[in-house]
């Protein structure tokens, strides 16, 4: 290597500017796996304390909105159950991207929910909570390979 081609160390470098070193890519992908597990911790708590808790302890505010929709109280507590079952499963490594997947689905549904029951009063959450749910499916899709190893294990068990 010549002396122009040198890469500048941290004792290299002179009063010309701070040394600038390169972030290991490991570093990186250490600090994204900890963003998203992050993540998808806040939106299980959130699928289970701020979505699921009041439809399944039939607070007012839940039971007088799906009275209002004429769906009465049993949708509101199997809507309140997946909540909770997908808020949970975010958090078990095996489940994640499945349960981010489903509970997309489930805010689609609420999306066209507010849309046509409330007058789209508060249609931009579902699609809000869609995005962040979208990029942990998508960054756990390995995760639904080994779900479906172990499927397929246990229907050859079966058999």
């Amino acid at each position: 290597m010549s002396e122009t081609t040198a890469p500048v160390t941290a004792a290299a470098s002179s009063v010309e500017g701070p040394c600038v070193i390169a972030e290991s890519p490991t570093a990186r992908g250490r600090r994204a796996r900890i963003a998203l597990r992050v993540l998808q911790v806040v939106l299980a708590l959130f699928y289970v304390v701020a979505s699921a808790l009041p439809k399944l302890i039939a607070l007012p505010a839940a039971v007088e909105s799906f009275d209002r929709m004429g769906w009465g109280s049993a949708a509101m507590y199997t809507i309140g159950a997946l909540e909770l079952a997908g808020g949970i499963a975010l958090l078990i490594p095996v489940l994640q991207s499945v349960a981010a997947v489903a509970l997309s689905g489930l805010m689609v549904g609420a999306f066209v929910v507010q849309l046509t029951y409330f007058d789209g009063e508060n249609a931009a959450t579902p699609l809000i909570l869609m995005i962040p749910l979208a990029l942990i499916a998508w960054a756990r899709r390995r995760h639904t390979a080994e779900l479906l190893g172990l499927l397929r294990l246990l229907r050859r068990r079966a058999a």
